[in-house]
């Protein structure tokens, strides 16, 4: 089984492109046997500016994950970000043709395209569409209609809509770069898939992917998506902040940041507020000292001003989330996110992980929010290659077997 399937997640993002290759374990896991990851080039906030760079970055990243995992990736599950994408909720209404009033897939079929069937500006198009719940004859909050009886099929669907160019131009790189687009699947999703329970999804939680440029929102509530949003901020202001405040290159900014960064000053005792670090400004061949409390304070109001945007979207759209928020994305890492995030929500939060209940193999290399939505687009391609392994067997044998644990899992 384990040769007959492969997943191939493929995250291209604006500062770095990260590729996870996994295939299913005996133990019910989907175990992780390669990863690659490279600079990225070619890319701002999610959009292609040079097809040749991002076709070269995304080579060194699959070629350091054939080199690890000895496969030969052919196609790869890809990830979608930009800034224009807009979410929206939407019904469709079908009568039910079905003999005897049952419903079937194709009722369910045309009861969502029917809720997709929204008035687009030219050059965009539906990129994602999720199920939210149905209503037959009036009666509400059904997740499985087929096979349920009535007359009156009504679909609740959550609709991504965006520009097509985005689309097509990251399509035409990933195939400049060799390999095929098994399908693409919108960023902030993939981040929950591999990061969510089945309770986090049901009770209601907000996803937030916080990438280079772009920060992504997903609400869930009820086991599906409720609300989307992208903003045009990310971890890359930090960096900027520290290039223009502290007078040096944006290089050493971010080697600053991923060493010793901090956007929570509570979290610090005496001792670390006053130890210095050494860098050097700008055209400098002398260093200078910088304590690391000063540090903080560059850092910390734009941590507190690019969650306070978050927030506010949260309860513009009138979501309740009791389970939390989940921040993923390398934009995530900077020590006290976390910390500012609960004050700032005003609810409890933490690093969305994948989890270990789902991965194995070389989880220990991918356990990190910045790899979190690379992991949730192999596992979705895995889930999808299962799901119709299974059905074309009947659900028998040992594909059904590991599939069947699987979901357990999951749970």
């Amino acid at each position: 089984m384990r040769n007959e399937i492969h997943a191939i997640g493929l995250d291209i993002g604006t500062s770095r492109v990260r590729c996870v290759v996994g295939e299913a374990s005996d133990d019910g896991l989907l175990k992780v046997v390669g990863i690659g990851r490279s600079e990225s080039r070619g890319l701002r906030r999610g959009i292609v500016t040079g097809a040749e760079a991002v076709a070269e970055s995304i080579r060194k990243a699959l070629d350091e994950a054939e080199r690890v995992s000895g496969l030969e990736i052919k196609a790869a599950t890809v990830n979608l970000s930009g800034e224009h994408f807009r979410g929206e909720n939407k019904n469709g209404v079908v009568a039910v043709a079905g003999a005897g009033r049952e419903i079937s897939s194709e009722d369910v079929e045309r009861a969502v395209e029917s809720a997709c069937a929204v008035q687009l500006p030219s050059g965009w198009e539906v990129f994602d569409r999720v199920a939210q719940e149905f209503i037959i004859d009036g009666q509400d909050g059904i997740t499985e209609p087929i096979g349920m009886s009535g007359s009156r099929l009504e679909a609740l669907v959550h609709v991504v809509t965006g520009p097509s160019a985005g689309r097509q131009n990251l399509e035409k790189a990933v195939r400049r770069a060799g390999i095929d687009v098994e399908r693409m699947m919108i960023e902030p999703i993939a981040a929950a898939e591999s990061t969510l329970t089945d309770d986090d999804r049901e009770y209601g939680c907000a996803v937030v992917n916080i990438g280079s440029e772009i920060t992504s929102l997903n609400i869930f509530g009820r086991g599906a998506v409720q609300h989307t949003a992208v903003f045009p901020f990310g971890g890359l202001h930090f960096t900027k902040d520290l290039a223009v405040g502290l007078r040096v290159s944006m290089q050493e900014a971010a080697d600053i940041k991923h060493r010793y960064g901090c956007v929570a000053s509570f979290l610090m005792d005496d001792n670390e507020r006053a130890e210095m670090i050494e860098i050097t400004p700008v055209g400098r061949s002398e260093t200078r000292g910088l304590s690391k409390e000063i540090l903080c304070d560059i850092m910390q109001p734009r941590a507190i001003e690019l969650l306070q945007h978050l927030a506010g979207e949260v309860a513009a759209a009138g979501a309740q989330i009791p389970s939390g928020v989940v921040l993923t994305g390398g934009g995530s890492m900077p020590r006290g996110m976390v910390e500012i995030a609960e004050q700032v929500f005003d609810a409890p939060t933490r690093l969305g992980l994948p989890s270990r209940r789902i991965f194995g193999g070389l989880v220990e290399q991918i356990e990190s929010p910045e790899w979190a939505v690379a992991c949730g687009l192999a596992l979705r391609s895995f889930r999808e290659q299962m799901r119709e392994g299974v059905g074309n067997r009947g659900g028998t044998g040992k594909l059904g077997a590991w599939f069947e644990n699987f979901r357990e899992k999951f749970r």
